[in-house]
Formats: C-alpha cells, structure tokens, sequence
C-alpha cells in the first residue's frame, strides 16, 4: 500500500484499521549532539537528552503508531523519557501521547494557550481545505480536531522559557499556527526544533510529503488560522540565526544555507508562505 492510498483512508473511523507503511518509518539520526528523532509517515518527534542522562520526548506523532515510537525508544534510549514535551496539540502532534503519557507514567508539558484543547474543553478552529490547494489541504477536512483530555498529566511551561531538566535549551512562544505553539532553541550551537512555525517540505503538496526534499516553506496553509502572528513568529525564529533546524515536518537541515534561507522566508512571508486570499 502506497503512502497516498494510506492517507486516502485516513479517515477519523477508519485510521485504526489501516497499517503504517512500514518504509514511513525513517530515523533521523544525529541531527545534533543530544538531539535525534523520528520520522512516521509525515511528521517527526524528537528526544533530547537531558543533562543528567536522562531524556525528553518532543511531540508523540499521528495516531496509532506508539507502537513504532516506543520500538524507536527501546532502541535508541533504552528507558522511558522523563516527560513528553509538545509543540502544539494538533492530532498529528498528539496523537499517541494519551497511550505513551499513561504507560510510561509521565506527565506532558505545554504551553498554557494550548491547554483547553488538551483538556478536552475546546475543539481547534476547522481546516481551510480551500487554502493553497494540493491533495493534503483538500485531504484536511478528514484530519481529527476534537480535543484530547490529558489534564491529570498535563503541565505548563514557564512563562521564563525554562524547560525542566534541559537548562541549555529554552522554549519560544511562535503562535500562528496554533495560539500555544512553541518552538525550542538551544543557543551553545543554534539548534531550533521550529514545531510547525515553519517546514521543510511544502504541506500542501502529497508529492513533497512523499519524497521530503528539504526546502523551506511556512507553516501548513489549511491548518494555519492566524498568518500575522505566524509571520511574527517566523520573524522571531529567523533573528535567531538557527544552523540547524528540525522541524515538525520534513527532513532536518544544516549549514549556511539554513540561515540564509530563513531569513529570506521571514522577509519575504507575504509571498512565500500567506495563501492568495488570505490579507496581509
């Protein structure tokens, strides 16, 4: 089965019966010193270790794949992460970590705007399918939104950027994509997990999913509600000159071309990642 019939079957009801193609799981390997991550299907996680040997699991990826997260954890770490750290609560964020949070006994850390779709009070705003056109926008109608329920695990971050147990990375408030998004930096070597802020691959496109040609886009256009903030946020990243990044979507990059081509994206948003329509 194909990558594009298994998202042609992904409907809410029927993502439990369908298997994960088995060559959609791709390690990503050495990004950087303590970072590595994994890639399922379309959307990656990540572990961080922490500075006592210990580790920190970043996203929990689309549903029904915690068995191929916690076969990556086993053989990468050995042991249970000390929390699960989120982006933002979008399905393809969150998708396992009721299953993980609750087997490994650990609770989950978010920003506190993203706290009622994590509790089960709010559902997110619908997707634009209308938005930059391509088969995953118009696919996004079908994609889970109801929100999840994980209040008796879930903390929230400090308003200082402080992220427990990690003292040389800190977090960064990027809304746009969602009011809660975070990204994460670690300034020693400008390392920058960017969540969904940015990508880079083109999520509209299937074929750019598919093949994950690393290029630098903005945030998913039919999940992305508030383009001024997110164009503020792209902004607030690039004056990080990052030179390495990792984002939600699409393959790590590295190297001076990674700077260049952020800042190009920040300075030029409008053009490159607002969708025709959508005012400035």
């Amino acid at each position: 089965m194909s990558t594009a019939q298994w998202l042609h079957g992904c409907t809410c009801t029927a993502m439990e019966k369908l298997a994960l193609p088995e060559y959609d799981e791709v390690p990503l390997e050495r990004i950087a010193a303590g970072l590595t991550g994994l890639r399922i299907l379309f959307v990656n996680v990540f572990g961080l270790t922490t500075d006592d040997g210990g580790w920190v699991l970043v996203d929990a990826g689309i549903p029904y794949s915690a068995g191929r997260i916690k076969r990556w954890v086993s053989d990468q770490f050995g042991t249970p992460p000390r929390f699960i750290l989120l982006s933002h609560g979008h399905f393809d964020h969150t998708g396992t970590v009721e299953d993980l949070a609750a087997e490994w006994n650990v609770p989950v850390y978010a920003h506190p705007a993203e706290a009622p779709f994590l509790t089960g009070q709010q559902a997110y705003p619908p997707p634009n399918p209308k938005v930059g056109g391509g088969l995953m926008a118009l696919m996004s109608p079908l994609f889970p939104r109801d929100p999840i329920d994980i209040r008796e695990r879930l903390r929230m971050l400090d308003n200082d950027g402080v992220i427990p147990g990690l003292p040389e990375w800190r977090w960064i408030h990027t809304p746009g994509h969602t009011v809660g998004h975070v990204s994460l930096y670690r300034e020693s070597d400008r390392v920058l997990l960017p969540g969904d802020a940015f990508c880079t691959t083109d999520q509209r496109s299937f074929l750019a999913v598919a093949s994950q040609r690393p290029e630098l886009h903005g945030p998913p256009e039919y999940y992305t509600p508030d383009w001024d903030q997110a164009k503020l946020s792209v902004q607030k990243l690039a004056a990080l000159r990052p030179s390495v990044v990792a984002p939600g979507h699409g393959l790590p990059m590295s190297g001076a071309e990674v700077e260049q081509a952020l800042q190009t994206l920040a300075q030029d948003f409008d053009r490159i990642a607002r969708p025709e329509g959508v005012e400035a």
